[in-house]
């Protein structure tokens, strides 16, 4: 599976300039109705993504043979809209945009009890703009988020002069396990840890669980050290669900200590739940259940 994801998103720094020259001055709808010019491109031209979600949509959602096919179009549009709406709300349009909250209170209660506590979310709707609505509630200071530094640095560097700065904190995976004493440090000063947890790099470890149906691999560490640690776990999601509003979902678990396998269990149950609700925002473009393999 992960053999397939290389870490690192797809795109210039020229793609990126023009979209926020769209956006800035001819505003959302233009940059959407460009979108679709993109998203003819990928499907035709990004050929191990445009099968790996059409056999998602077809074997996981059980899609008919045409319906996925044109579906195929959706999921990439859609995808493409959660990154201009990132864009736009961190070069100012945040105003744009409307948002609610379900099991918010989750957060802000974990964040008041002061003991540290571990997010899990997914590779799913648009969860990297939630910063910019939890900003409101004061929790997003207290929030870190785990990840593979392994974004284009020339696109990084653009986005950092021409977009509002993050004030998420990021605790960057190494292969000298440093960020493990950087969890750790962060938990004990009270604040929430969020994983994504539905990708790994190949040759770490993971974990298998059955998934819509399916036997898929998860990375191990999310899991490992929310059984380990005596903090409490939440799911978290934003899902976008129109043009411009999106929906933030907080779920809390029974956490087992120990029970790692029980703790991905019922992330997949959850995300399952999720997916029934979005089906076009799972946006994991590459072989996730191995469905290619020995074909």
């Amino acid at each position: 599976m992960a053999a397939e994801w290389e870490g690192k998103s797809r795109g210039t720094v020229l793609g990126y300039k023009i979209y926020i020259f769209f956006i800035k001055h001819l505003g959302l709808n233009a940059s959407y109705f460009l979108l679709n010019f993109v998203v003819l491109y990928f499907c035709f031209f990004s050929i191990r993504s445009t099968k790996a979600i059409y056999r998602y949509l077809k074997n996981r959602q059980g899609y008919a043979t045409l319906k996925s096919f044109f579906n195929v179009y959706r999921s990439y549009y859609r995808f493409g809209q959660t990154l201009i709406d990132k864009t736009a709300i961190s070069v100012g349009f945040k105003d744009r945009f409307t948002y609610e909250f379900d099991g918010i209170e989750k957060i802000e209660k974990f964040l008041e009890q002061k003991r540290g506590g571990i997010l899990l979310s997914a590779h799913v709707g648009n969860f990297e703009v939630a910063e910019f609505f939890l900003d409101d509630l004061n929790a997003v200071n207290n929030i870190s988020l785990v990840t593979w530094d392994q974004e284009h640095q020339k696109i990084k560097e653009y986005m950092e002069r021409v977009t509002s700065k993050s004030t998420i904190k990021f605790i960057l995976i190494n292969d000298d396990m440093s960020h493990i004493f950087e969890i750790h440090e962060a938990i004990s000063n009270g604040e929430l840890v969020c994983f994504t947890g539905d990708r790994y790099i190949e040759g770490s470890k993971y974990l298998e669980e059955i998934f819509m149906g399916a036997t898929a691999q998860f990375p191990m560490g999310p899991y490992l050290l929310a059984s380990k640690l005596k903090v409490p776990v939440l799911f978290v999601y934003v899902m976008k669900e129109s043009k411009k509003h999106y929906h933030l979902y907080a779920r809390s678990i029974e956490v087992k200590r120990g029970d790692a396998k029980g703790i991905l269990k019922a992330y997949t149950q959850n995300l399952e739940w999720i997916l029934q609700k979005y089906p076009l925002q799972w946006f994991n473009y590459f072989d996730f259940w191995n469905d290619n393999k020995g074909k």
